[in-house]
């Protein structure tokens, strides 16, 4: 597996989201991004993610690095309608741009000229719902704000970014975690909350956008579109709280529940509870430190989920590998039931 980058092979479904770990270093990894250029960043972040239809599930802005979370859904098989994409537009052009091309395609349809639609729309719309387009606005945008405010010339960013493919559900909700608690692991806050430029800490801010995007990483493999409602109701905000101090779980789990008059539903019910606590206890302790398997590791998920990207991306592996999913090794094996990994690593695995 020589390219660090991943791409989900499904990703030109009308119907199935991909979601992504991104990372990318300033070269020479030197601490570059003070308070301004942090702030600018995630200006940038939101306008690509305005444009493209991208949702930044969770994010975290350091002083020489970056880490999101970024689902990736498909075009919308009917297209977007002109109000939505007029909308989008407004996320990186100006005013007198997106009415000019308001103009041309009320102009077009009046007469019928469908290829004419299709044709400025097409101009536009293929930088959309694109993970590679996504970052390289980001990033260009960033690069070319920073070197003028900078007076320097040249690259900024060390390589092309990495990738990991997530799967929703438990790997996602780790990895959520995981990027939020990066501050702590360099030893910046004990608290994810103090630091400001993480979706965590906006979402305690209030930030709509940053917990619609959490709720989404926690709840989207049961359905849950993710808005920021529901981060205040069912106890999401506490849970995942919990997940991030790992304080306020005490679990022990025997496999049973035993209560005198408990209905069947309603103890198979409180079993599932007590070993959802039991995981994000598992998840809680696992994040304290560096987990190289969160950037290395290609695919992350169940071990369903890797052998299917195992399958459709065969070419990418050595001509021997029969199967795709590796167990993961250290702190990670105790989520071995729920992650798995596409690179058995062996060096470095945790910090």
């Amino acid at each position: 597996m020589a390219k660090a980058r991943w791409i989900a092979p499904w990703k030109d479904s009308q119907e199935k989201p991909a979601i992504y770990h991104l990372i990318s270093r300033v070269v020479d990894r030197r601490m570059a991004f003070g308070p301004e250029e942090r702030e600018k960043f995630c200006m940038f972040m939101r306008m690509m993610e305005n444009f493209t239809g991208c949702r930044v599930l969770s994010y975290c802005m350091m002083s020489n690095h970056f880490h999101l979370l970024l689902e990736v859904p498909p075009m919308p098989a009917e297209g977007l309608s002109d109000e939505v994409f007029l909308r989008r537009l407004g996320a990186l052009y100006s005013k007198a741009r997106v009415d000019a091309v308001a103009g041309s395609l009320r102009a077009a349809r009046k007469v019928g000229d469908q290829a004419e639609v299709e044709r400025i729309v097409g101009q536009y719309a293929y930088r959309m719902h694109d993970l590679s387009e996504f970052m390289k606005g980001l990033l260009q945008r960033f690069s070319h704000w920073f070197n003028r405010s900078q007076g320097r010339t040249g690259r900024l960013w060390e390589q092309r970014f990495k990738s990991v493919l997530v799967e929703d559900g438990v790997a996602a909700r780790t990895m959520a975690a995981y990027i939020d608690l990066n501050p702590v692991r360099a030893g910046i806050c004990k608290d994810p909350a103090d630091y400001r430029w993480s979706s965590y800490a906006e979402a305690v801010a209030g930030g709509k956008r940053a917990r619609a995007g959490l709720v989404r990483a926690l709840r989207g493999h049961e359905g849950n579109v993710g808005t920021a409602r529901a981060w205040a109701q069912g106890g999401l905000a506490k849970e995942y709280r919990v997940i991030l101090l790992g304080k306020g779980v005490e679990v022990k789990v025997d496999g049973k529940v035993r209560r005198k008059g408990m209905k069947r539903e309603v103890a198979e019910k409180e079993l599932q509870a007590m070993e959802a606590r039991k995981r994000d206890v598992s998840i809680s302790k696992l994040i304290r430190h560096r987990v190289r398997y969160f950037s290395d590791g290609a695919v992350i998920g169940g071990r369903g989920f890797v052998d299917e990207v195992f399958r459709d991306c065969r070419d990418r592996f050595g001509q021997n590998r029969k199967t795709g999913a590796r167990k993961p090794r250290g702190a990670l094996a105790a989520l071995s039931g729920d992650i798995w990994s596409a690179r058995d690593l062996r060096v470095g695995i945790e910090t």
